[in-house]
Formats: C-alpha cells, structure tokens, sequence
C-alpha cells in the first residue's frame, strides 16, 4: 500500500510542480511585457507600412508593402518591384493579400495589378488576366485555401476560384452578398465565410448559396451587420470575426456567439478600431490585429483584453500600432505587419522574461539599473536601483510601486536590502535607510555611526545585521543598538582579508564573506576576527581562480560555489576543510568568467549571471548551458549579487537595463528542429532561381565554365541572429572549418573552385537552454572543362611523352651533329697537328742547311736498320769532301755551305728510296745501305764520288769542284752502332792516306 502511495506521489509531483511554473507564469502576465525585434527599411525593406505576410514552403518569410514584395531569410532582404522588360515582376507594387503555395510558390493579391503567381522554378512572376477567364476586379483583399488544390479570391467586385491544378480562374456566385468583399475563409468543416462591406455571409458545406449566420440580436447583430475584413478558426472551433468599426465577436463550435469584453459593439460614443486580423499565438489566446490600436490579446472566456502597443520609450515594443495582417511561423515566431516595418515576437512564454522601465508605470521599472533584489516575508519584490530609486514588484497583484529615497540617500545607489525582524526594509546605500514594509515610509541615516560609508552588502542573523562595506564589517545588534566593526588589519592574517566586502553569506553554521580580494570563513557567525581566509595562490590550481569574489551559493546537494573574475569555484564537500576548490570558466562553456551572482534552485542546478548573460550548470553533470534570446534574455550585461529567489523557485536577476525573471521549472511545448536552408545560390552572379535551391542532403551540379559559387544559408527560426554561430567546410578543398565572423550574413563564398566532387558542410549552432545545432550537406559536381578531362590528360601525357621523345631525338641528332661537326674539327687539328709533329719531327731530325737527316735523326733510323739486319747485309759509308776549308777561306763559308748543299742533292740522286743519308758534322755525310753488301756499297760508293768529282757548284760566277773520300762498313753480325761506325770511319781515313778522291771497304 505504501509502495502504491509513494508511487502515485512520484507520478503527481511533476504535474504539481508544471501547475506551480504554469501558475507562475500566469501571475507574471501582466508584468512580463511582449518583446518584438522589428524588420523594417534599415534592414532593407521597400516601404515601412508592411501590409500581408506569409511563409513558403521552405520556411522563408515573405512580407508584403505598399512599395514591393520582400523574401527573407532572418538576415538578407531580396525585393521584388514592378515588371520590366527585362524581368516579370509584380504588376503593382501595393501588395494587399499573400498566399503561400504548396509547391514553394506564391500568390500575390495587388491592389490595383490584380492577381499574380510566383514560379520559384523560373523565380519570375506571371499576372493573371483580369476581366473573363480572370479574377473579377484588379483590387484583391483576400486569399484562402479551399482545403483542395484551390484558392478563393475576395476582390471588390465579388468571389473568383483559382484551381491551381488548371491554373483558371472562375467567378462564384455570392447571391445578395455585397461585391466588395474583403476577406474570405473556409473552416474545417467546409463552410466558407465571406466577410464584405455588408457582414458576414456563408455558405454552408454542400450548399451553393451564401446566407446570413444564424446569430442573436443586439450587439451581435450590430457587428455582423459592420463590414467585416476578418474571419479566422482557431483550434477549438471558434469562428473569430473582426469588423471595420464594431471590434470582434467569436462564434464557438456549438453555433452560440460571444462577445470580447471592451472590443464588440461601440465603446460608448467611440467607434472601435478595424481589426484587419486574428492569429491565435498558443491554445485559447487570440492575437486581434487592429488598424490603430496594436494588438488586442484575449483569450475566450476571460473577462478582460490586454493590449500590445507601440511604447516609445521601450525600443523592443510593437513598432507600429496599424497591423494589417499577422502569421504564426513554423519555429514559433509571431509575425505581425505594421505600418513601420514587420515584427516579429515569441508567441509563447519563455523560460526567462525582462522587467524594462516604460510608460505604463504600473507595471514597469522606473530604472534600468538593477543593482540590488530581495523577497520579503510577504512575497513581495524590492529592487534596489540606482539614484536613490527603489521599486516594489507585488507577484499577487501583478504591480509595481515606486519610492525615491530622500535626505542623504537621495540619488544614491541601492547597492543591497534586507528585512529585519520586525519586517522593515534596511536599505544599503550611502549608509543605512529604513522602509516601513506597510505605510512604505522612508527614514533616512539611520545609522550615524556608519556615516557616508556606502553599504554593499547586508545579512540579517538572528537579532544581527551583518552590514559590509568598503571599510570592513559593522555588525548591528537591534536588540540594545550596539554597533560592532571589524576589518582587516595588515600583518594579522586571522583579520578579515579585506575591507572590500561584496557579499554575506550564510554558509550552514558560518559567515562567509566574499570581498574583492579572496573570502573571509567564520566559523562563529559572531566572530570578529581568526577568519579563515580563502584566496589564489599561484601554481596551486586548487585554490581561488581568481581574488575578486562576487557571489556566493550553497546548492541542494551542500556544494559551496563562489562566483570570481575568473570563473566558478566550488566546493564539493561543502563548508568542511581542505578548501579545494574546482574550477568552470568559459573552457567548460560559460558565457563569461566575469561572474557577477549565483543562484541554485530545486533541482540542484546553480544558474549564474555574469557581464555577458546568464548560464545554467548542471547539478549531477556539470553541463553549462546558456540563455540566449530564445529563452527570453534580452538583458546581457548583470550587476554583481544582485539576484535573489521567490518562495515558488522563480529567480531574479538584476542587470544593466532591467531585471530578468527566470523559471526553472517552465517547460514549453517541444520546438521541431529548425531547418538550416540554403536561401539563395549565386553562380558565377547569376542567381539560381528559388525552386532550384538544393536541400539538406540535395545536389548542385555546376557546368565546367561555372567556377565562382555563393551559397546564402541561415537558421530559419527568424531568432538570436547574432548569437547564433555559423561555419562552413568544402570537403575535399577546405582544410577545416570556416566560422563566419559575428554580425556577418552566414555566405559560403568560392572562387575558381576547381573540377571535381565536393561535399559542402554548413553549420549553424544557436545559443539557448534547448537550443540544437543544425547541420546540412550539399554534394557539389563541377563539370571539367574539355582540357581537364580524362581523356585530354592522357592524351596530354601521350602528347608530352611524344615531345619528350621527340625532343630527345632531336636533341640527339643535334649532339650527333654536333659530334661530327667537332669530330671533323678534331680530324682537322688533328692532320694539322700530326703535319705539325711531322714538320716538327722532320726539322728536328732535318739538316737545315742540306735537307738530309741530322746525325741525331740518321742514328735513330740507321739503329733501325741495325736491329733488324739480321737476315739481310747492311752498310754504312761515311764520307768527306777533300779540302773542303780551303773552299772556306778561298771562296767564303756561303759557297761551302752552297757546295754542301750540292753534294747532298748528288748522293740523293744516286740512292735508292729505301736508303738513309744524314749530315754527320762539318763536311762529313753518312749514307745507310740496307739489303747491300759490301761489294755493293762500293759500287754505289764509286757512282757517288765519280758524280761528285764531276759536278760544278756555282758562286758568284765562279765554278767549284769538289772530291770526296769515302769509308765503308759492312754490319757485321751482332756489332753495335758504334763499331760499325768506328769501321766505316777507320775505312775513311784510309781513303784520306791514299791520296783521298777514293773509295775504301773496312775490313
């Protein structure tokens, strides 16, 4: 049985606890004031006053205006203006009536152009006729889906039906309904209402005649009988109608009519404002578009409307109070189109919304600088705030009061509050104030010890007030008003570490005090000094990351954190020594290391502000995660401890511009997944039309001369455009990946890509609690062009190993050619050089003056013949012209030398060609005989002395005769040169004894 009990809890807890959020959230209403982010002519539209809004199948929003037709991506603006010559383009540029198509396209009701379609296959816009075959009037109020494959046209001439199967147009009779008719609508059931400048008309599913709605009289009547611009169904059924000037009335499922307390029927003498249309935002709550009045919100049932309006001094209000048309996005996002630009909201609550100061006083902040937060007994809010200013929140009546301090805390900062014992408010500013918590009175210096001192802290304890300030700790005891101050001492490390206390914090039994250079642990609360003091060492990672402590939290589960300069500390064990501490900066995802207040709620987590945002940290895991404007933070920057928690886990967080109230426990509806598109593709700048776009997964096959490629891509939920992170990588030619800077339009740009396959990555991670990133992949084919193809490659290698080949060739018969070229040159050089030797050789071994062998050059070859007489005889004749100096001294030494030249001309004469002749010395001539005998030698001998004796040499005109003794050797066989020699000249000298002019044979 307790086991079914315990069970049956577990499974109500949660729906408790949802109940308590939701009911939080209710409570809230009145305060938390709608945000809108406006698209108007800074970002790029044609004309302020947007007038029709719808969102193409591909999630893009499209906004219609006075001035043109605008696509957008949530960054880029692409306008569409009138028809050229050079493009089909809009046949007016007043566009009155959007219709998005289930094929991507569009339709587009004009006001004086008629009607026109979209084609995102060919990105141009085609008109239809106006007249027979066409719509019936060129002024074009509203389009419907007929539930099939048709639209109805209201026009001012009547009811026109397009079949987009056959694309005609085809007039449908109305019967008595007036032909101006402004808007039309079919219910799910199928009845078609029919809204004109007569009321309301419809035509009952299965029937072909429009009548009047059944209703009751009065002021039902009266605004069925008004002219009626819009007709909606919301989810439940409900029939909304909107009239020129009697406001709405809702028609429930079961036929019965109710009005709209305060918008059906005449306020009084006035006139309603024109509601133009109805959006329901979240189940049961109904956006009215009005033409003056902003937006009425009323949910069916309630006894009273709010109203979202244009505020000028709150930049993020409705920018226009004249809405012509509303959508509600695909991610969530209300669209509304007003006359100074579109605007786009949340359309359900956040887990996080800001408090701003505004007009509406009463349910606004008087200043943007919240520097201080406390929940008193009552559950009501105090924020403190600067100069001077203070602000009560009631939760319970959904308003805000406003107190100025005065006397010496007028326009001083509120830098902390706490509530005493007796439920008055102390208030830390330029020294001590006091609130009555009922009458709201203020008393001034109530505390003249503490002078000017500004108080930045406070702690109640008991009957204590622990008071912190920038001149150490005053401790104030309201039972008998003594004041106790304690600080820090230099040299005294038990002192506090320092006069600068930020934040007091009870910590189990302890103080902790948090100052700007490390903290102070009081182990008795009532101590004044031997403080444990926690601060950075450097090296020891364990300890304080950084000296400057803002804020201090312990968690459910006992872990004390510390909020620094330089990122979280905390405390796994809690307030029990060792003090290590671990750390969680910006590595492990923070926002910021800049940590200005922390705050745990029920489930363990610690959120945490800081100068750039608000983080949550897990409680089991760990795991940061950050608030982004998809969650409702629109303030970024925070003040240091000032935060605080109410009594149902709501936290409150103060900042530089307003306050930020945060639900833990909210749970919103689960968003679908995003899509990240690819918006517009530019090739070689020429833009591919809208239906040719590729998808997640798709392909885009480039022709080979296509070689410059823009991609625009973005997140289509329209929210936190500059904190959402976009990058991009091209497989295959990107090293990694490339993040588009922030604030940039998220493009992936290429230039001269070359052929080949890709695989385009693009990436978009948004900030925000649920916030998941998206990813998409595009395959890219760039066609090569004819010279890089395959087969022009091979044929390039065939075509350069041909040229290698013939360049070698080449190469080859020029070397060649050049080898016989310098070959016949070495031939040349080498015949001149072996003449030159010869001429050489030949005037080394010549007489100059005979032109016979010297005696060197005759030895040499008579040696040769010497050498190889040994089967053949061999002789050597040595001769001698007789009185040869008597020619000398009678007829000078020229006719000797003209007679030694004769002399030799006559041996040559009688030698054979295989004989030697040389000059021996002086006048002594050697002749080499080989293959001859003795005998023989001596005939030639005998031949050559007889010529001689007969032979004249001329000089001068005188004649010369000259004889000769001549000495002959046989080679004997063995003898050497010299005794051949040696014979041949002892054979001479016998020839001189005989009488010389003779021939002797050695022995």
């Amino acid at each position: 049985m307790r086991a079914a009990l315990l069970a049956l809890l577990l499974m109500l807890l949660p729906c408790a606890r949802l109940h308590a959020a939701t009911a939080a959230a209710d409570r809230w209403l009145p305060l938390e004031r709608q945000w809108f982010d406006d698209v108007g002519m800074a970002e790029g539209l044609p004309h302020s006053i947007t007038t029709a809004l719808a969102q193409d199948r591909d999630g893009l929003l499209w906004i219609g205006t006075m001035g043109g037709l605008v696509r957008y991506d949530g960054y880029r603006v692409q306008v569409f203006e009138l028809a050229d010559a050079a493009a089909a383009g809009l046949p007016d540029t007043y566009v009155r009536s959007l219709l998005a198509l289930p094929d991507g396209g569009l339709l587009v009701g004009t006001n004086a152009g008629g009607l026109a379609r979209f084609d995102p296959q060919t990105g141009r816009f085609r008109s239809y006729p106006v007249g027979p075959g066409g719509t019936g009037n060129r002024k074009i109020y509203a389009l419907a889906a007929d539930g099939d494959s048709g639209v109805w046209i209201a026009t001012d001439s009547g009811l026109d039906h397009l079949d987009l199967g056959s694309d005609r147009i085809a007039p449908v009779d109305t019967g008595p309904a007036a032909p101006r008719n402004f808007a039309v609508f079919q219910d799910r059931a199928g009845n078609l209402w029919l809204g004109n400048d007569k009321g309301l008309f419809v035509r009952y599913a299965g029937s072909k005649a429009f009548v009047r709605p059944e209703h009751p009289a009065g002021v039902v009547d009266q605004v069925l009988h008004d002219e009626i611009w819009a007709v909606r169904e919301d989810a439940e059924g409900r029939l909304w109608v909107g009239s020129v000037q009697m406001g709405a009335i809702y028609r429930e499922a079961n036929g019965s009519w109710r009005t709209i307390p305060g918008f059906s029927g005449y306020d009084g003498t006035a006139r309603q404002a024109t509601v133009r249309d109805f959006l329901e935002v979240r189940p049961g709550r109904m956006w009215i578009a009005t033409d003056g009045d902003g937006i009425v919100t009323y949910t069916a049932g309630d006894a009273d409307t709010r109203v979202l309006d244009h505020d000028t001094s709150l930049p993020s209000s409705l920018p226009g109070n004249s809405v012509r048309a509303l959508l509600l996005g695909r991610a969530g996002n209300a669209w509304a189109a007003t006359d100074l630009g579109a605007a786009r909201s949340n359309a359900g609550a956040n887990i996080a919304f800001p408090m701003l100061p505004s007009s509406d006083l009463a349910h606004s902040l008087a200043n943007p600088n919240v520097r201080s937060i406390l929940v008193d007994a009552r559950g009501r809010i105090w924020l403190g705030m600067a100069s001077g200013e203070i602000d009560i929140i009631d939760p319970l009546t959904g308003t805000v009061r406003h107190l100025k301090l005065t006397g010496k805390q007028l326009r001083r900062d509120v830098q902390s509050l706490a509530e005493a014992p007796d439920g008055s408010i102390w208030v830390g500013t330029q020294g001590m104030a006091q609130i009555d918590p009922d009458t709201l009175a203020v008393r001034d210096a109530i505390l003249p010890a503490l002078g000017d001192s500004p108080v930045l802290s406070l702690l109640r304890m008991g009957p204590y007030m622990l008071i912190g300030t920038y001149n150490g700790v005053f401790r104030y005891d309201s039972r008998n008003g003594q004041l106790v101050h304690y600080r820090h001492v230099a040299g005294q490390p038990g002192s506090l570490v320092s006069d600068t206390v930020r934040q007091i914090v009870r910590v189990g039994t302890a103080v902790w005090y948090a100052t700007n250079n490390g903290i102070s642990v009081a182990r008795d609360p009532l101590q004044t000094t031997g403080f444990v003091n926690l601060v950075q060492h450097e090296g020891d990672a364990a300890s304080l990351p950084q000296n400057l402590v803002d804020s201090i939290a312990v968690d459910t589960r006992g872990r004390v954190w510390a909020g620094t300069l330089g990122g979280l500390a905390m405390l796994p064990h809690g307030n029990d020594p060792p003090y290590r501490f671990q750390h969680l900066g910006t590595a492990a995802g923070l926002a910021s290391d800049k940590i200005t207040a922390l705050l745990p709620d029920d489930d363990g987590n610690l959120w945490v502000s800081s100068a750039n945002g608000i983080s949550v940290v897990g409680g089991q895991s760990l795991r940061i995660r950050n608030l982004g404007v998809r969650d409702g933070q629109h303030i970024s920057s925070y003040i240091y401890a000032a935060a605080a928690r109410m009594p149902d886990g709501t936290l409150l967080f103060g900042g530089l511009g307003g306050l930020t109230v945060v639900r833990p426990l909210w749970r919103g509806p689960d968003d679908p997944q995003v899509p990240l598109r690819i918006t517009n593709v530019l090739v070689n700048g020429h833009p591919l039309p809208f239906g040719r776009l590729p998808g997640d997964r798709g392909t885009l096959a480039l022709s080979a001369h296509e070689r410059s490629l823009r991609l625009d891509f973005a997140l289509l939920d329209f929210q936190g455009s500059q904190e959402t992170t976009y990058s991009y990588r091209m497989a295959g030619f990107d090293d990694g990946w490339i993040e588009v800077p922030k604030g940039g339009t998220p493009s992936a740009i290429y230039t001269n890509l070359p052929h080949g396959r890709y695989v385009l990555h693009l990436r978009a991670v948004p900030r925000g609690l649920h916030a998941r990133a998206a990813e998409s992949t595009l395959a890219i084919s760039v066609a090569p062009l004819w010279y890089e193809t395959l087969w022009a490659r091979l044929l390039a290698v065939v075509l350069l190993l041909t040229l290698v080949v013939l360049l070698v060739q080449m190469r080859t018969i020029y070397l060649r050619r050049r080898a016989l070229q310098l070959q016949k040159q070495i031939d040349v050089h080498t015949r001149e050089l072996i003449a030159a030797n010869r001429r050489l050789d030949l005037l080394a071994g010549t007489d100059e003056l005979t032109g016979v062998c010297n005696r060197r050059r005759f030895l040499e070859l008579a040696e040769g013949v010497r050498r190889y007489a040994d089967t053949a005889p061999a002789c050597i004749a040595l001769l001698d012209l007789d009185r040869f100096k008597r020619v000398n001294d009678e007829f000078g030494h020229l006719a000797g030398d003209a007679v030694l030249r004769a002399t030799a001309g006559v041996i040559c004469q009688q030698l054979r060609a295989g004989d030697l002749v040389g000059r021996y010395g002086g006048e002594e001539l050697v002749l080499c005989l080989p293959n001859n005998s003795g005998a023989k030698a001596m005939e030639i001998a005998e031949r050559i002395r007889v010529a001689l004796r007969g032979t004249r040499t001329w000089h001068e005109g005188r004649a010369i005769t000259i004889t000769v003794s001549i000495g002959v050797a046989e080679l004997r066989p063995g003898e050497g040169m010299t005794s051949w020699l040696s014979r041949a000249d002892a054979a001479l000298y016998e020839s001189k004894h005989r009488g010389r002019d003779c021939c002797t044979l050695a022995v």
